[in-house]
């Protein structure tokens, strides 16, 4: 069996790909899998590193302006789109997969559509709550469509062959929590607040803490991933303590998850898809400039039945949410619901699943 997996441009797309593909791997010997994407985004030097072969795409996203500029713009960008999907045919024809897999965004598009005009076996997954363009669009002609979040099928024309398999997410296999407290030198006796906020950092959420760390000296621990922007100003203003873990980068996620009794952080995919695989507590702080405001709809479906607790970005550094943290680190009661409600939105055999639904599809 011969699968192309067409994703990436972030993270968030290209890692659920990898997932799927080394899942496939290792149910199916003798899979074979290569990528295609651009050569700008994260896939570009990933998919190498990771050592799959990468074709690669001239392609760009719409402009969502109605500017004169953002026309012309998407005028280019529908003309480069025709010659990938061309591009695409071909490699399709030369490379003659069973299945192709589409993980959303502009960079699937070409793959996608180039393999439902040849009539080849397509699957596409989706990690948003909010699904993007080319998932809206070509889930009308995909062989199968699989979503992270059941809230998304309203949002799909199409009704039937969409399931709800979850995001395939890393998997972390936690240790004791008092040895995870160890792990970043924290008191074992006070309950454990952690934040990031991705590789570069969320300065409006570091901004917030900034306000709260030294209230919570004594009270709470913090694990607190600054991201690389924010570190050097925050590491002057603030040293390391008992209480107070600070690093631009958390390495050992697995540990830091397992001290945590509350997490504050984005609503990415991925991490909505980490935090409900391990029950984890959290507010979420929906990143306001992402892509159809997706990270919204994240969080918006996991605060419905108090999963999580949802604060948008502009009310970040106000006296509710402040409260909010105080409130949850000293209510292990309330912590425990949001637990129960959190494990139910998880889907820890995510790549699992859908490993087994492209062997499916590719007759194996």
């Amino acid at each position: 069996m011969k699968v192309i997996f067409a994703g990436g441009g972030t993270g968030g797309h290209l890692y659920p790909a990898v997932a799927m593909a080394e899942e496939l791997l290792e149910r199916y010997p003798g899979t074979k899998v290569l990528f295609a994407g651009t050569e700008k985004g994260i896939e570009a030097t990933e998919v190498p590193r990771l050592g799959y072969r990468l074709h690669t795409f001239r392609v760009r996203g719409l402009s969502r302006g109605t500017s004169p500029a953002d026309l012309l713009r998407n005028a280019g960008v529908l003309t480069g789109f025709t010659g990938a999907v061309g591009k695409a045919a071909s490699l399709i024809k030369r490379e003659n997969p069973d299945v192709i897999v589409g993980t959303g965004g502009f960079v699937s598009a070409p793959l996608l559509l180039a393999a439902q005009l040849l009539g080849k076996k397509n699957l596409i997954q989706e990690q948003n709550a909010f699904p993007g363009v080319t998932t809206r669009l070509l889930s009308l002609f995909a062989s199968e469509v699989h979503l992270s979040f059941p809230d998304s099928r309203r949002f799909l024309k199409r009704k039937s062959g969409v399931y709800v398999t979850g995001n395939p997410a890393r998997s972390f296999s936690l240790s004791d929590r008092g040895k995870a407290n160890a792990t970043f030198s924290l008191d074992p006796e006070l309950s454990t607040l952690l934040v990031f906020g991705g590789s570069r950092g969320a300065r409006s959420i570091n901004s917030a803490v900034k306000q709260w760390v030294k209230e919570l000296d004594g009270r709470s621990n913090v694990i607190w991933q600054t991201g690389s922007l924010d570190y050097k100003s925050i590491s002057e203003e603030f040293s390391p303590s008992h209480n107070l873990w600070i690093g631009p980068y958390i390495n050992d996620m697995g540990s830091a998850y397992a001290a945590a009794d509350l997490v504050l952080c984005r609503a990415g995919a991925s991490t909505v898809a980490e935090l409900t695989n391990l029950g984890k507590p959290a507010i979420l702080v929906p990143y306001p400039y992402a892509t159809g405001n997706h990270q919204f709809f994240n969080a918006e479906a996991l605060s419905k039945d108090g999963a999580a607790a949802l604060v948008e970005d502009r009310e970040i550094n106000g006296e509710r949410t402040k409260g909010l943290v105080y409130e949850l680190l000293a209510d292990g009661k309330t912590r425990e619901k949001m637990e129960a409600a959190c494990r139910k939105h998880g889907k820890p055999e995510a790549a699992g699943e859908l490993a087994r639904r492209i062997a499916q599809l590719g007759n194996r």
